[in-house]
C-alpha cells in the first residue's frame, strides 16, 4: 500500500477535498441561552447541537464516593436525515444507546471526577442534519460543550477547580479504492461512508493517546499496514479539531 502522505495529493474527492482533508469544520460556542455550556459544531453539512446541564445530584451509586459523573445523550431529529426518521422516545435503540455511550466515555476522560464532588454534567447531542461522522462530530463539540459548563460552574464556586485534563477529539477514516490502491480517507461523509470497504472511529487527546477506537472491516478484511496508515491519517484529523477547539475553550484550558 502508498503511504498515505504520497497518495494524499493524487486522489481528489467528490467534494472537491484530497484524501487527508477534513470536511469544513465551524464550531459555534453558547448557541443556547439556558444551557450552562453548548456549542453547535458543523463537519461539512453534518450539524450537531451539544448542550452541557448541570444536576446538583449525580448517579444514586457515586453516593458518599466524592465523585461526580458526566454522561451523555444522543439522539437524530426526525428530517435530519433524507427522509423522515422516527422520533425516538428515550434513549434505549441500539445505535442511539451505542453512541450515548461512546460520547460519555470520551468525555468523562477529560474530567477529574473527584473536583464534581457527586455532582453531574448531562451532555445532550441532537443532530439537526446528518451527513456522516455524526458521533465525531458530537463528541468534538460535546467537549466544547462540557468544557463551557466546567467553566461557568468553577466560575460560579460550584466546583472548586476547572476539572478538564486535556482536550478531546473524534473523527472518522476509512479505506476506499481508487484506481486499484486502497487510499485512506479522512472525516467520512455520508456518501464515502456507504461505499467504503473499511471504515474506523478515532476518539484522542492531545497528548496523543487513544480514547476510543471502533472499526470494522465492510468489505474483506485490512492489513495491520493498512490500520497503521488509516490511524495516522486519524491523528492528523484530531490534530485539527484541537486547533478548532482552542479557538473557544484556549482562552481559559490552553492546548499543551
Amino acid at each position: 500500500m502508498q503511504n498515505p502522505k504520497e497518495n494524499s495529493q493524487s486522489f481528489i474527492r467528490s467534494d472537491k477535498r484530497t484524501s487527508n482533508q477534513l470536511r469544513t469544520v465551524k464550531i459555534t460556542p453558547n448557541i443556547s441561552d439556558y444551557a450552562e455550556g453548548s456549542a453547535m459544531v458543523e463537519f461539512g453539512n453534518t450539524k450537531v447541537l451539544c448542550t452541557a446541564t448541570f444536576e446538583s445530584k449525580g448517579p444514586s451509586w457515586l453516593q458518599n464516593t466524592g465523585a461526580g459523573w458526566v454522561t451523555a445523550e444522543y439522539g437524530m431529529l426526525p428530517r435530519s436525515t433524507h427522509t423522515r426518521i422516527k422520533r425516538e422516545k428515550s434513549a434505549t435503540g441500539g445505535r442511539t444507546q451505542e453512541i450515548s455511550r461512546l460520547i460519555g466515555r470520551s468525555l468523562r476522560s477529560c474530567v477529574d471526577l473527584k473536583s464534581l464532588n457527586e455532582k453531574q454534567i448531562i451532555i445532550d447531542c441532537d443532530v439537526i442534519q446528518a451527513d456522516g461522522g455524526t458521533r465525531t462530530a458530537a463528541v468534538t463539540g460535546g467537549f466544547v460543550a462540557l468544557a463551557l459548563a466546567l467553566k461557568k460552574l468553577h466560575a460560579l464556586g460550584e466546583i472548586k477547580s476547572l476539572a478538564l485534563k486535556h482536550y478531546v477529539s473524534a473523527i472518522s477514516v476509512g479505506l476506499h479504492e481508487h484506481n486499484g490502491i486502497l487510499t485512506p480517507l479522512l472525516d467520512l461523509n455520508y456518501e464515502e461512508d456507504s461505499d467504503i470497504s473499511t471504515d474506523m472511529n478515532f476518539v484522542m487527546n492531545n497528548k496523543n493517546e487513544f480514547i476510543e477506537v471502533q472499526g470494522t472491516a465492510e468489505d474483506g478484511t485490512f492489513s495491520r499496514q493498512q490500520l497503521f496508515d488509516l490511524m495516522t491519517v486519524a491523528e492528523t484529523g484530531c490534530h485539527e479539531l484541537f486547533k478548532h477547539q482552542q479557538k473557544i475553550v484556549g482562552e481559559f484550558f490552553p492546548l499543551v
